[in-house]
């Protein structure tokens, strides 16, 4: 008897055992030929499209007998479908006048109109030089020499102006081309730059606007929520040669005032967030990394969690066990669906936190109750029981954002942030330095800060690289691209 409850409880494990195989499986797959979205369709609407319609107020009906039912046909005019019609170029753009006259052209013809064809053409961006003549004098009493002072320019000793540089620093840090490529763009222009001499260029460039990163840095962890998450990027080793470091950057996105911020560190240890958010006090969001846990114990901090993060547990269990995994999937997509349609009718946070105590605390009650009896009911080393632990563990930092409406659901902000980071490994591989990755820690939130204020990180950072050498140290803040695009709209 022995032998067979032996026998039974080695081929239950061995069950467990291939449909962990099974579903680490089904996920390779998934990572290796499938597509990037997390999108459940579930078999039925959950929800009406309208925060005021409830599930009871839903009433059936039965045809008691049948009666003669009136009705006016009313005509309505249908529009002809829209055809495609070619886009109209903007008014802004340089327009070049190319006149075709007919061959055919006869004296006494008289123009009655004309037809006006426009393309849109390119010419690759042409290098000039600027120079800057001033002409000496001497004083009509023989005094001394009259010459004008040299204008104060980004690097005084390089031959390069504002504009090649933040071209340079664009084409590395927004656009991904790295330095040696951008060399041989200039190589096809007869401009033979050495890659020394590139790279001392974006590292003076750097230093100068060293005093706008820490200005940003103040200013995103001025306010009282931020969302943070980490992301790896491989530094070369010079200790080891052809070997790289894994380097972290990690980064704090302030959402409610459009600010990001990266910091570099060497690895991915509490040391970095503990030093950056040292004084800081509010709400922090984060993923379920335990490397967040001692924010935890700050007195002035509260560390809830995301969303996002255990909607993709469940979405990765769904070939371990569809039924429940797309069960707990469609409680998620309510709490989403109530987020989209306060969404799109603008609520205020005082309004939204009335809406999510109304409509978002119920879904989550229901939630929690049914991942604690399912987990009694599933295997705990499956996909399944995985997914429902890591949300019955987190979840007190998962229902803290229904409790306060400046709060948002998931900590998509800052992975959107991080997703430039993402392209431009595939690009550059790796960072040559630790310098030069925490270079990159500066650029990025700079040019992210750009993007969230639909300011043309060219126009911003050239005329920056103009205004910084004289610039107040003082008023830094206010080249910051947020303040900079205001102070030009007045």
């Amino acid at each position: 008897m022995a032998e067979v409850l032996d026998y039974k409880l080695m081929y239950e494990a061995q069950l467990v055992q291939i449909d962990l195989l099974k579903a680490e499986l089904a996920q390779l797959k998934l990572l290796i030929f499938g597509t990037k979205s997390e999108s459940f369709h579930p078999q039925q609407q959950t929800e009406q499209l309208s925060l005021g319609i409830q599930e009871d107020a839903v009433a059936t009906t039965s045809v008691i007998g049948a009666k003669r039912i009136a009705y006016t046909r009313i005509q309505t005019e249908t529009k002809p479908a829209a055809h495609p019609v070619r886009m109209k170029l903007p008014e802004h753009l340089e327009r070049k006048e190319i006149i075709l006259e007919p061959e055919e052209w006869q004296d006494g013809c008289r123009r009655i109109g004309e037809e006006v064809t426009e393309e849109l053409e390119y010419e690759p961006g042409k290098l000039f030089v600027n120079r800057f003549i001033r002409p000496k004098y001497v004083k009509a009493d023989n005094s001394g020499i009259l010459i004008a002072p040299m204008i104060d320019r980004p690097l005084p000793k390089a031959i390069a102006g504002p504009g090649l540089l933040t071209q340079i620093v664009v084409d590395k840090y927004l656009d991904h081309l790295p330095l040696h490529r951008q060399q041989q763009r200039f190589s096809r222009e007869k401009i033979n730059i050495p890659y020394s001499t590139l790279t001392d260029w974006v590292s003076h460039t750097c230093q100068l606007i060293t005093p706008l990163y820490y200005a940003l840095v103040k200013e995103t962890l001025s306010g009282d929520y931020l969302h943070a998450d980490e992301t790896p990027i491989k530094v070369l080793d010079r200790d080891k040669k052809g070997e790289t470091h894994r380097g972290y950057y990690w980064v704090y996105h302030n959402s409610l005032r459009d600010l990001v911020l990266f910091d570099y560190q060497p690895g991915r240890g509490r040391e970095g967030p503990s030093e950056m958010l040292k004084g800081f006090a509010g709400f922090v969001q984060t993923d379920g990394y335990s490397g967040y846990n001692f924010l935890d114990r700050e007195k002035d901090i509260v560390l809830f969690h995301c969303w996002a993060h255990a909607r993709r547990k469940f979405y990765d269990a769904l070939p371990n066990d569809k039924a429940r995994a797309g069960q707990a999937l469609e409680q998620i997509q309510q709490l989403y669906h109530i987020e989209a349609v306060a969404r799109e009718q603008s609520f205020n946070a005082d309004q939204l936190l009335q809406v999510r105590q109304q409509k978002s605390v119920p879904v989550l009650q229901n939630l929690q109750k049914w991942m604690r009896q399912t987990y009694m009911e599933v295997t705990p080393q499956s996909a399944i029981g995985k997914a429902v632990a890591y949300s019955l563990k987190l979840w007190d930092g998962l229902t803290t954002y229904a409790t306060n409406g400046k709060l948002n659901i998931d900590n998509n902000p800052v992975e959107n942030a991080i997703r430039p980071v993402a392209i431009g490994r595939k690009n550059y591989l790796f960072a040559g330095s630790h310098e030069a990755a925490q270079r990159s820690a500066m650029v990025y939130p700079l040019f992210g800060t750009c993007k969230l204020h639909s300011v043309n990180p060219f126009d911003w950072m050239k005329d920056v690289l103009q205004k910084i050498p004289g610039h107040p140290v003082n008023k830094v803040a206010d080249l910051l691209p947020h303040h900079w695009s205001a102070s030009r709209t007045k």
